[in-house]
Parts: C-alpha cells; structure tokens; sequence
C-alpha cells in the first residue's frame, strides 16, 4: 500500500490474516485519502499477489515509468512482477487491498495466477459477476473491520484450488532460506528434473524459482536495512548472498528503481529505523 508521497490526511488501516485464512493472505489493508491533490510514490517489487477493491478514485498504476491518463486501474488484481511500480492518486482514492502470498495466489485464483504475470488485470474479468457483487457490499458497508470481514469470507470460501504438494515443498525450502538455495538441489530433492520444476512453477506461481528467490533475497536485503545497524550495505551485500555491493545496488535500481541509500533516505522519513550511516554507493 502507499507509503511515500501519498496525501497527509489519509488513513490506512491493516489487518493480519485469521487462522482461516493464514498462509492464504499476507493480510487485509484498508485505504482512505482525504486531501485533495496529485500524488505520486514508488514501491519496490513484492512478494505478494495483490487484490484491490476500489471504493473510490481509481489509481493510476504503470509497471517501471511514471503512469498517465490511459493507466486509469479500477478494482484489479496484479501478479508477481520484477520490478519498481509507479502510482498516482487524485486525493479521493478508497480501497481494500488484500495481499495474497505466491502460494494463496494460486488456492484462489487457480491458473490464472499465469495471466496476472506483470500485469494488472480489472477485477471482474478475474472473479466474475462475484467480484462485482463483492465491491458493491462493500461499498455499501461501513466500517473497516466490517469490510474486511466481508472480504475475508470472500476469500476462504473461494481458495478452492491446490498446488502441488512438490510445488509448496520447494517454495517453502527456498523462502527458508531467503532465496538461497539452489534450483538444481530443489529439482533433486523433489525427484524432478529442472525443466519440470521450472515449468511447474510458472504454472502454479506464474514465474519461474529463479526470479522468485531473486525477490526473495532481495526481501531480505530489504529487512536486514529497516532491522541491522552494522555492517552498512557492504554486511547486507555479503549477508544476502550478492557477488559484492556493486550487484546489491544494481538488483536495488532493477527491483526498486532506485539506489540503497536512496531506497532508504526515502523510506526513513516515515521509518526512522532505515537510517543508517552514510555510504558512497553511486553517484
């Protein structure tokens, strides 16, 4: 959800998953703008496979570039994309994001997790005439936790699909160790070839283990900035798995958009945790 650049009257409000609904969701956000104007901001590439309801101003949303009049995005879900996100909003955006995990993304959406690849796509298209009913209760519902108990219903009775056993196996291996391990050893252990590992993740995840444990040693390389203090990126480069610092800053401007320092100069104004000591990175 926005974070910086976004209007200063606005509330947003996050809940964690239930146990129904644990390992499906990352959890449930609600989003409210009161200023008008026009913002802008830029999230780094996620792990996650977002639903958004909006109950307001569309916001306009483009994948690495600075989005116009035509990326006009309504209610929409998008899939796993490497790479920075661009969004605008005019003041009077209202939404509920649902944020799925790659796993839940596929118990709910089922193979269309494939088309959602890179893309945003709107929402009734997705889910249906049962999307469109869904905006429009909530629409007609007041109250951020009676919203989301409306979407949380909406969701577990819908995750009817399963992934393969082989398929949770491996990414649950490679989120443990932070991208970390390697798609030979994971093809191995399940008793796949890598080719059939590769397509088997494409088709249950929508990308491939490779990108996904990029974003996942790339997540890391992001926690250990908001929670270490030593080491400075050089520690983070060496701790996360990169060749050395110059290929953390390049993953950095590849998947943020931006730099380290500039990554974390950006986020620490409304997280003081990101300070951190002044490194010459880039110019």
């Amino acid at each position: 959800m926005p974070d910086l650049g976004a209007p200063l009257a606005f509330e947003m409000i996050r809940r964690a998953p239930s146990q129904r609904t644990a390992g499906l969701i990352t959890g449930m956000t609600g989003y409210r703008e009161h200023a008008l104007g026009r913002f802008s901001q830029r999230e780094a590439a996620h792990l996650i496979v977002p639903l958004i309801i909006s109950l307001g101003s569309p916001f306009l949303i483009a994948l690495a570039r600075e989005p116009d009049a035509a990326d006009r995005q309504p209610s929409f879900a998008a899939g796993l994309y490497a790479g920075p996100v661009h969004i605008g909003s005019d003041g009077g955006a209202e939404c509920v994001q649902v944020d799925f995990t790659p796993l839940g993304a596929y118990r709910f959406f089922g193979g269309a997790v494939v088309d959602l690849v890179a893309r945003m796509v709107d929402m009734s298209d997705v889910l249906g005439r049962e999307g469109r009913d869904l905006r429009e209760r909530l629409g007609a519902t007041s109250g951020w936790q009676r919203r989301f108990d409306l979407v949380e219903d909406f969701v577990a009775d819908r995750a009817c699909h399963a992934a393969s056993p082989e398929i949770e196996f491996a990414y649950h291996r490679l989120a443990r160790s932070r991208g970390g391990v390697r798609i030979a050893a994971l093809a191995q252990d399940i008793g796949w070839s890598r080719k059939h590992l590769v397509n088997r993740f494409r088709s249950e995840l929508g990308l491939a283990p490779k990108p996904i444990a990029r974003l996942m040693r790339f997540h890391e390389a992001c926690r250990l900035a908001r929670t270490e203090t030593r080491g400075g990126w050089a520690g983070i480069a060496a701790e996360t798995g990169y060749a050395d610092q110059a290929h953390l800053v390049r993953e950095f401007s590849a998947l943020a958009g931006e730099t380290p320092t500039a990554w974390a100069r950006r986020l620490a104004l409304i997280d003081s945790r990101l300070t951190r000591p002044s490194e010459a990175l880039d110019a």
